[in-house]
């Protein structure tokens, strides 16, 4: 894997980390800036931070290409400075929630205002469950055990089960629900990975269970200690504000799902681990993660941009993870890339011939929906073209 450098710093990103910390401080914020300014829109200022503002910041800062020295890595890796920028996620997020819990079931707010608020505080449960992915990997059981707290908003505890175990296995193969195939519209993705990790997340801790001798309805069952914490924090939300607040907590919960899944969506698509003599499949590189370099979202997403080095090696922390030139790169960051992806059309114009160009037009190594492994014309004259036009694998 040929890693790219730039300066003799430890860390240059060091105190940008914190800024981190901002996504889920949105959910602090709405009540505060429409008292300070009498402008309603910034009930909406998550979807504006996330969708626009971050999207031009962007564009305007550039890629970042810088990677940490392999001298500095165990320095970087045992820094407690980094796991506080982590910790720091989840007093935000629930203090946030609770505020929000708050002024949804007051009088004051407007259908328009109280819909605002909800999408602001889905996009922090979305990007709550970015953080829960960061603590999830790892070995200490303080974070293992934080991240299912921090998956508890958007009740999505079995991730923890499914990427951890099921994901980082199959990833870039037609096994993983999570993985994306070529030609598939995030709108028909997001029912086939939803459902088909919740599948999996049952069929692997049940697995788990039986091979330590253990009856499903355990306290070692982690997905019910997960479940669990959701419904605790829901019901104490309820018995707080009240019935009236249920529809804001199961719409910001599959808002966050949905942010979820559509990151999920345009991380792995169209890519393809090959499959070996034995009918195994090759281990997975660089070559089978889309990344994207751009310095501000990788900040806010604590470099999940970054994400074929995190496949490859998925036991490296967030700030010891390293640019590739290998791995195919998206052409915008993870924001803009999801605003292309919910129209398909526009998604599909943008990606497919990236997908085809990185695999040198052979179809046959790309992760294809069962229904395009044969006979579609459409396809094979755009790998001609692409073939045609000298398209080199990344």
């Amino acid at each position: 894997m040929k890693i790219l450098r730039r300066g003799n710093t430890r860390d240059s990103k060091r105190y940008l980390w914190i800024l981190s910390t901002v996504a889920p401080g949105c959910a602090l914020l709405p009540a505060q800036l429409v008292h300070a300014t009498g402008l309603v829109v910034f009930w909406w200022i998550g979807p504006i931070l996330v969708l626009v503002v971050i999207p031009i910041l962007d564009v305007a800062v550039g890629c970042d290409g810088s990677s940490p020295r392999d001298e500095d890595y165990e320095a970087l890796s045992n820094d407690r400075y980094y796991r506080l920028c982590t910790f720091l996620f989840l007093p935000f997020q629930f203090v946030g929630l609770i505020i929000a819990g708050y002024m949804w079931s007051s009088p004051e707010l407007g259908l328009f205002d109280k819909l605002g608020l909800t999408v602001t505080l889905g996009i922090v449960s979305g990007i709550g469950i970015n953080a829960a992915h960061e603590l999830g990997h790892r070995a200490e059981p303080l974070e293992r055990r934080l991240a299912k707290i921090a998956l508890a908003q958007s009740g999505y505890g079995h991730f923890f089960i499914e990427h951890n175990r099921g994901h980082h296995v199959r990833v870039a193969t037609p096994e993983d629900p999570a993985s994306a195939r070529f030609g598939e519209s995030l709108w028909a993705f997001i029912p086939r990975s939803v459902s088909g990790g919740f599948r999996s997340a049952l069929t692997l801790e049940r697995e788990r269970l039986s091979r330590r001798g253990k009856q499903w309805f355990s306290r070692d069952n982690q997905l019910l200690q997960a479940w669990s914490m959701t419904i605790a924090l829901f019901g104490g939300l309820i018995f707080v504000f009240g019935p009236v607040i249920i529809p804001f907590l199961a719409l910001q919960a599959v808002i966050g799902i949905g942010l979820l899944e559509t990151v999920n969506y345009l991380e792995h698509y169209g890519l393809l681990r090959a499959r070996r003599a034995d009918g195994r499949y090759e281990r997975c590189s660089p070559r089978h993660s889309w990344n994207s370099d751009r310095l501000v979202t990788n900040v806010f997403l604590l470099h999940l941009q970054r994400h074929s080095d995190h496949h490859a090696n998925p036991g490296r922390r967030y700030q010891t993870l390293r640019s590739s030139e290998e791995a195919p790169q998206l052409p915008f960051g993870y924001a803009t890339m999801i605003l292309l992806a919910v129209v398909p059309p526009l998604w599909r114009a943008v990606m497919d011939h990236r997908v085809l160009a990185h695999y040198r037009g052979d179809l046959t190594l790309v992760n294809r929906k069962p229904s395009r492994r044969c006979g579609n014309f459409a396809l094979l004259d755009q790998r001609r073209s692409v073939s045609s036009a000298g398209g080199s694998r990344r």
